[in-house]
């Protein structure tokens, strides 16, 4: 969160895996009730219906304006950013992302998605909220991430940006980025975690939760037995492979370029691929998509756009 002439600035990472603030990350997730549920720790009561937050799996969508999961998360983010500065009314500007290719053609659709009521009431763990919403700013997933660093990039570089849904891939020359040579795919790593459910269901028939999956794909292990933990390695190692190779067919070139990798995808290529460890470059902070847009959006104000 940043504060500029009595404007706050609030960058929300709406990803199909996690929705992520500056200094929050939870899971996207959302459970509707008409009357209010037994468990309300992680509760949003807005306009008389109640959501449970973190519950379930978001479905991936290819416009996030479809239904209102994204607007209601953007408001429990907006929440704990306020709540961490001891607010609990303010004029906020989101700063926000959208998939690379998708930008240009449904940013202005995102941003009055978000921006359609200018005043919003809502409770989040019992906590009213008062909130003027002035403004939506929509940037690049993948570049945001990467934007504090990009003007100290020399050389050919390849951003991939690897979330839950989507894998997000983009070409950097001497810290310019190469609008003509941006992709997005259909790769995200929910796409591993369907593989290797597919892959017990075929090979044990039997099924494995996600979260002992997704255990194994951020650590590399899991306190399971060894033929589960191979079968998951095995998929994952493919998945990773299949990245590399969809890089490759984009024009990556390991001997002439420096890879930068982020996003939740990270975890997996550095536990099971195999690449130039002096040429690929992690960036470890969890948060860094919406705090790049933070950064991008107060430059912008800064600058008078």
């Amino acid at each position: 969160m940043k504060e500029l002439n009595g404007t706050t600035i609030i960058g929300v990472d709406n990803g199909y895996g996690n929705t992520k603030t500056a200094g929050h990350c939870f899971p996207t997730g959302i459970l509707a009730y008409d009357s209010e549920p037994l468990f309300t720790r992680e509760m949003l009561e807005y306009e008389g219906r109640y959501y449970l937050i973190g519950e379930g799996h978001k479905e991936f969508i290819g416009e996030k304006t479809q239904d209102e999961d994204f607007y209601l998360l953007t408001l429990v983010a907006i929440a704990m950013e306020l709540h961490d500065a001891g607010l609990s009314e303010a004029d906020v500007l989101l700063a926000v992302g959208l998939p690379l290719t998708w930008t240009a053609g449904q940013k202005e659709q995102f941003a009055a998605y978000l921006t359609r009521n200018k005043e919003v009431i809502f409770t989040w763990q019992r906590q009213e909220y008062h909130v003027h919403i002035v403004g939506a700013k929509v940037y690049p997933q993948g570049y945001a991430a990467i934007a504090e660093i990009a003007s100290t990039m020399t050389g050919l570089n390849l951003v991939a940006d690897i979330g839950n849904g989507t894998m997000n891939v983009l070409f950097i020359n001497d810290g310019r980025p190469q609008s003509g040579r941006m992709f997005t795919e259909k790769f995200g790593t929910y796409q591993c975690t369907l593989a290797v459910r597919e892959a017990f269901l075929r090979q044990n028939q039997r099924e494995v939760p996600d979260s002992i999956i997704e255990k194994v794909l951020i650590d590399g292990k899991a306190n399971i037995a060894a033929g589960d933990l191979k079968l998951i390695r095995s998929v994952a190692a493919e998945y990773v492979a299949d990245i590399f190779r969809r890089l490759r067919e984009h024009g990556y070139d390991e001997n002439t370029m420096t890879l930068y990798v982020t996003g939740g995808g990270g975890c997996l290529v550095r536990n099971f691929g195999k690449f130039s460890r002096s040429r690929t470059v992690f960036v470890e902070e969890l948060c860094a998509a919406a705090k790049g847009y933070e950064f991008l959006a107060e430059a912008q104000l800064r600058a008078g756009k």
